[in-house]
């Protein structure tokens, strides 16, 4: 082989060996990227050329694909649209897709590696290929309790079974219909799409894994009780000082009890008599105690600046680094920068009710083929041990008297022993609170864990309370699980 020939020989194997591992590349590491961009009119096409499977709530379709007498062959359709917003998501030509639609959107789209066999054989039988449904762990009647208790309100309710960490329940308002976003007219998704982005509540935010994360106020005395019984070796009967106005180290604000007064009679008051009757002076004190490590190791353990899916994604609450004491002292009762999803809340609400583990939640049951294979299944998970059995079962017993004859009372039902802690938290001066309540019930065999918050103060202003407007959305909630 002369010189001449060697050398093109090497061209042409370089040029060989390029285009082989750009086809790789793009076959095999990028072809997810690719197709999920909303730009490829190609994915777009194709993922409306097969019937896309259901998303099922107790057997039944909660979205589905039904033949279409246009281009795209399929229409994607939403029952009772804004009442499953928050779960289902939408799907669209042009804007994407969220909620259990984008998250599963591999096994609705008959694309993941599971349904491959499936998807071949379709082709060479000539049947319309289809993707996989998807059923949700939504329990129907939970889920219309709690959308019609929130009613107006702008805010959140999650239930979740502490045991499995099965969603019952997720809702968000102000909530849309997705089916709005499903249409084959591209213009008219685009003016659908960017009003809502631009409506002021943004009906797009799923508040109950994200979005503009609220302070938690109260209900993150449960982190700090757990901090003080656990990580600093307290007991429940510590006491702490009892004064009517406490100010913050290194600072001239002085931080109130609710009432404005002391937290109950005498000099001194015990870490259970100030997590009953919600006081925040005892609990400001008690984190400055205990110092920022204890409180900080404790606020990560639950969960704190930690995301997961489940299968949507769920951001992270925020418990940043403590800069000086009185930070430290304002962050345990919920304040300063602490910011929480009702996600996070029913987290801490699952640990005190099962012993201390909480379980990874989750909204899928199963994943099933056309032929109704089944391709994946539940299986509960550990998500995280917080806090061990002793300390689980005292804040249990602390949660039950502060429903029966402290600040949670709205949350009582009679007959069942509740557990619960409610959270009134401030937003700066002037500005609505944020209202809280989460709690289990039966207190001694937990069923359901709940998390309710209402934004813009329940329409109240500075004048409501968890216990007030919260508190009565989850009796509702715990009461459709109860009385199935």
């Amino acid at each position: 082989m002369n010189r001449e020939l060697k050398r093109v020989t090497i061209v042409i194997l370089a040029m060989f060996a390029a285009l082989f591992l750009s086809v790789t590349t793009i076959q095999f590491f990028s072809a997810d990227t690719l197709a999920g961009d909303s730009r490829n009119a190609r994915t777009i096409n194709n993922s409306y050329s097969k019937e896309r499977g259901a998303i099922l709530v107790a057997g039944q379709p909660i979205a589905q694909s039904v033949p279409s007498a246009d281009q795209y062959k399929y229409q994607r359709t939403y029952t009772n649209g804004p009442l499953y917003s928050a779960v289902t998501g939408y799907f669209t030509l042009d804007q994407g897709s969220s909620g259990i639609e984008a998250a599963m959107n591999d096994e609705l789209s008959g694309t993941s590696g599971s349904q491959f066999l499936s998807q071949l054989n379709s082709i060479v039988t000539g049947q319309n290929p289809q993707g996989a449904s998807v059923e949700l762990t939504i329990d129907p009647a939970v889920q219309q309790a709690a959308y019609d208790a929130l009613g107006s309100q702008t805010g959140a309710v999650i239930a979740v079974e502490p045991k499995t960490g099965r969603i019952l329940a997720m809702v968000s308002k102000p909530d849309y219909d997705p089916n709005i976003l499903a249409v084959h007219d591209t213009d008219a998704v685009i003016q659908q799409y960017d009003a809502l982005i631009a409506d002021s509540g943004n009906p797009l935010i799923n508040r109950t894994l994200g979005g503009d994360l609220d302070p938690p106020g109260s209900t993150f005395k449960i982190v700090t009780s757990s901090a003080a019984l656990q990580n600093a070796g307290l007991t429940e009967d510590h006491q702490l000082p009892n004064p009517a106005g406490y100010q913050l180290p290194q600072s001239t604000n002085v931080v109130s009890n609710a009432g404005g007064g002391t937290c109950g009679p005498g000099d001194t008051v015990s870490i259970r008599t100030a997590f009953v009757l919600s006081c925040n002076i005892p609990m400001a004190e008690l984190g400055v105690e205990m110092g920022d490590k204890a409180l900080t190791d404790m606020a990560n353990a639950y969960g704190y600046n930690s995301d997961f899916d489940s299968p949507i994604p769920v951001e992270a609450s925020q418990f940043p680094p403590l800069e000086d004491d009185s930070r430290l002292a304002l962050s345990s009762f919920g304040q300063a920068s602490v910011r929480s999803s009702p996600m996070q809340i029913v987290e801490q609400s699952m640990a005190v009710a099962n012993g201390g583990s909480i379980m990874t939640p989750t909204l899928v049951d199963d994943v099933r083929a056309p032929d109704l294979t089944m391709l994946k299944q539940f299986e509960a998970k550990k998500l995280a041990d917080p806090i061990n059995s002793v300390t689980a079962s005292t804040l249990s017993s602390w949660m039950v008297e502060a429903v029966n004859s402290g600040a949670a009372t709205n949350a009582r039902i009679d007959g069942v022993s509740v557990a619960g802690k409610t959270g009134t938290a401030e937003n700066g001066t002037g500005d609505p609170y944020t209202l809280w309540f989460t709690g289990f019930a039966p207190a001694d065999n937990p069923q359901v864990a709940v998390a309710v918050v209402v934004q813009n103060g329940g329409g109240l202003g500075e004048s409501g309370s968890g216990n007030e407007v919260a508190a009565p959305i989850a009796k509702k909630v715990l009461e459709a699980v109860l009385n199935k």
